[in-house]
């Protein structure tokens, strides 16, 4: 029997394994989080959907930053990895039948202590704040904007990578404070690179890319993209023909369970509501969907074709 990968750090969704090497192992779970709460039920699929979207769009967006991932092909993992184990026992307590197309041969990369988001429409916390200030991020903006307008240009707004609890929205000043003023400013040219690419991907496919959270770190001295990339747990999309200013738009993200989780009376602290099984179906449904919108693909033919 095989030695189980040793596990280096154990996330909301995703597990990292250290493979040797400078490489680590990447598994995306079923699990799905609202409040930064992980609720009891898995969503079907939603491993595989992150694990697709982010090689997809690390492909899509080599050539405005290098992409972590190595391999996602089963095959070539197990000839770079010394010692693949079984599922069953290299992520205890899943029950998972395996781990094809949930996994992720990347680099170890020096993560930048921000999260880079960006973004493109008004929505979530910046529509929250705009409500309440006319700001977003500290940044006072035009008036009259409503939930789900576009905003003037895209806005590359930071937070903080909390390891405990929330999240906070900082400004670049701010973010220049925690990894230095030269990271901060490369990190926001890049970041709004990315999106802007990846926004005109997803309106090719009828979405909106409201906005998408991206995680940057140093390989080799060069800041390069991480972790996962524009899926429908790091990003809002909209559906473009859905969209009316001034209503909460429909969206291909966990947006709807959230609103479910937020309208059911949880006090949003442990332990979560119970998800009825329509959302879990749904939910799925619509991480799928996600996928094979932007991508062209069908998940089954991707995950198919890495065996």
């Amino acid at each position: 029997m095989t030695e189980p990968l040793r596990r280096v750090h154990a996330g909301k969704v995703r597990e990292l394994f250290d493979a040797g090497d400078g490489l680590l192992l990447m598994v995306a779970s079923d699990r799905i989080s609202a409040y930064d709460v992980v609720f009891a039920e898995p969503i079907p699929e939603k491993g595989r959907v992150l694990t697709a979207m982010t090689a997809f769009w690390c492909e899509e967006l080599s050539d405005l930053a290098p992409g972590t991932v190595v391999t996602a092909t089963p095959a070539a993992i197990g000839e770079r990895v010394a010692a693949p184990a079984p599922a069953g026992e290299l992520l205890a307590g899943e029950g998972w039948s395996g781990i094809d197309g949930r996994a992720l041969l990347v680099r170890r990369a020096e993560m930048l202590h921000i999260e880079c988001i960006v973004r493109g429409y008004l929505a979530g916390q910046a529509y929250d704040e705009y409500a309440l200030s006319g700001t977003v991020h500290g940044t006072l903006m035009p008036p009259g904007l409503r939930l789900a307008d576009r905003l003037p240009e895209p806005m590359f707004t930071p937070s903080t990578k909390a390891e405990h609890g929330h999240d906070l929205n900082i400004g670049f000043d701010e973010a220049a404070g925690i990894v230095g003023r030269q990271a901060a400013a490369e990190a926001r040219r890049i970041s709004l690179a990315l999106y802007e690419r990846a926004a005109a991907r997803a309106a090719a496919a009828g979405f909106i890319l409201a906005d998408t959270k991206f995680e940057l770190g140093y390989v080799d001295g060069v800041l390069s993209l991480c972790d996962e990339v524009v899926t429908p747990d790091s990003s809002r999309l909209w559906p473009a023909d859905g969209v009316v200013p001034g209503r909460t738009p429909p969206a291909f993200d966990k947006q709807p369970l959230r609103d479910w989780a937020a309208s059911s009376g949880w006090d949003k602290r442990p332990p979560p509501p119970t998800l009825p099984p329509e959302i879990v179906r749904a939910t799925s449904e619509r991480y799928v969907a996600a996928y094979e919108r932007v991508t062209g693909a069908r998940l089954a033919d991707w995950y198919g074709a890495r065996r």
